[in-house]
């Protein structure tokens, strides 16, 4: 017989055990897409203007990666903060090809006659805004002016649904695009109509259908989940009408509301609590459904089908030292500093930057940017890695870095380890546990320096 333990007296104080351990503090789960560390809202103008020539001189040039920016879109979505304008007056594109061509021979000036690319990507705005003959000028840049053989290294390229015609996907095609990425959004058409992108999803499928007519190896298609008006059921509605073209990858990013853009004069529908609970739900369920359905996940956003062909390009593979970037709208990195011309999202303001781009003449110092001092350095190799499925190689980082991340970054790693957001520790690999992939945009902010964090709260948007 078991005797039961017998009950302190009531006058007696039960003895007191461990006190339970305190939740983290609640962290908004989507904070800031951290595609490139830092953010160009940490720029700044550069007062000596440095000459690109020595900007570049020691800089390792065998295998460059080269992206060309088109600021032009057919419409701009409600949800849209990057840099791009609606259209343009009768010959703004051919005097921006002017420009771009210009800038194309000062940069090439200024790098080792040696200079080889290995990567290139058209992006934007919209490149396939641009007619047929003016995609074929913008090859001749990448090839003729720049040197880049795009038959021979991955080359990537943003479209819309309405500007992927037949006879600019031929000349894609035809000059050896690898990867042709869609902007899709929704397949539902009351959500892209909530999400101000006007456009039928009998005009997507029949974009679809061209792009696989015309053979690109990767197809990529990209989907935004927090929609007002989505739901989990909508929501796989769309990702089944994306996963029946079978595409090689599929991008899906929350819905963000940024300042000055059209869904920001909407007003809030929602909590700001209710509805990162709404997209984390909605992420959870795409995951799965995806997971679910034969691909592999990459990153927080992009999946890939298994065992289908690579492009070459990753979410950053245009985001590391050695980027050379043409156009008004685009960064280049060196180890040193990044640099880049104004931003803005305000559409007066973008159309002053471009009109001001147009009208230069010469190209061959640095205007805007941000010197990358070693710190950094490791933050940016911490965000670009750790924010990947395959995580951050440590053999590679104390290689380069003479250290651990642990190291270097014990305060913010703990704060993640806490919140259960690094899966369980190995020898060889820092990596995000699930929870802190689906985390990912508080992951990289969290990773941002005290000197960038104040740069970019100062900076005035316009």
């Amino acid at each position: 017989m078991t005797t039961a333990p017998a009950r302190p007296a009531r006058d007696t104080p039960a003895a007191p055990g461990p006190a339970p351990a305190a939740e983290p503090p609640y962290v908004p789960p989507y904070q800031s897409y951290v595609y490139a560390y830092p953010h160009k809202t940490a720029y700044r103008e550069l007062p000596d203007r440095p000459p690109l020539r020595e900007l570049w001189q020691g800089e390792a040039q065998h295998a460059l990666s080269l992206y060309l920016h088109i600021p032009f879109c057919e419409v701009r979505c409600g949800f849209c903060n990057l840099f791009t304008r609606i259209g343009g007056p009768d010959g703004l594109t051919t005097a921006y090809l002017d420009a771009l061509d210009r800038q194309a021979g000062a940069v090439r000036a200024a790098l080792d006659d040696g200079a080889r690319f290995a990567l290139a990507a058209f992006g934007g705005g919209t490149p396939t805004y641009l007619s047929a003959a003016e995609l074929e000028r913008l090859c001749d840049i990448a090839e003729h002016r720049m040197g880049a053989d795009l038959r021979a290294v991955p080359l990537s390229v943003e479209a819309s649904p309405a500007t992927a015609t037949a006879d600019r996907l031929a000349v894609l095609a035809e000059r050896g695009t690898t990867r042709l990425s869609l902007g899709v959004q929704s397949f539902v058409d009351a959500e892209a109509r909530s999400a101000v992108r006007p456009q039928k999803r009998a005009d997507v499928e029949a974009a679809l259908g061209r792009i696989r007519d015309a053979g690109f190896p990767v197809l990529n298609i990209d989907l935004i989940y927090g929609i007002d008006g989505q739901t989990q059921a909508s929501w796989l509605r769309s990702l089944d009408a994306a996963l029946a073209w079978r595409p090689e990858e599929l991008y899906l990013y929350p819905l963000y509301v940024r300042p000055l853009t059209g869904l920001a004069r909407r007003g809030e529908a929602e909590s700001p609590v209710q509805w990162d609970a709404r997209r984390l739900a909605l992420y959870r369920a795409g995951r799965d459904h995806l997971l679910a359905s034969g691909y592999e996940q990459v990153s927080m956003r992009m999946f890939r089908r298994a065992a289908a062909p690579q492009a070459g390009v990753s979410e950053y593979a245009c985001q590391t030292d050695g980027m050379v970037g043409l156009g008004c709208g685009a960064r280049s990195y060196t180890s040193r500093l990044h640099y880049s011309f104004d931003y803005a999202v305000d559409a007066t303001e973008v159309r002053r930057i471009i009109d001001d781009y147009v009208a230069t003449e010469t190209f061959d110092r640095a205007v805007v940017g941000r010197a990358m001092a070693p710190a950094e350095a490791r933050r940016r190799h911490l965000v670009q890695t750790l924010l990947q499925a395959e995580g951050l190689a440590l053999d590679e980082y104390r290689a380069r870095f003479g250290s651990t991340p642990a190291e270097d970054f014990p305060a913010e790693l703990a704060a993640f380890a806490a919140r259960g957001w690094l899966a369980d520790g190995t020898d060889a690999a820092l990596r995000l546990s699930p929870e802190g992939l689906a985390h990912s945009d508080a992951v990289g902010p969290m990773l941002f320096s005290p000197e960038v964090r104040t740069l970019m709260a100062e900076y005035e948007a316009k």
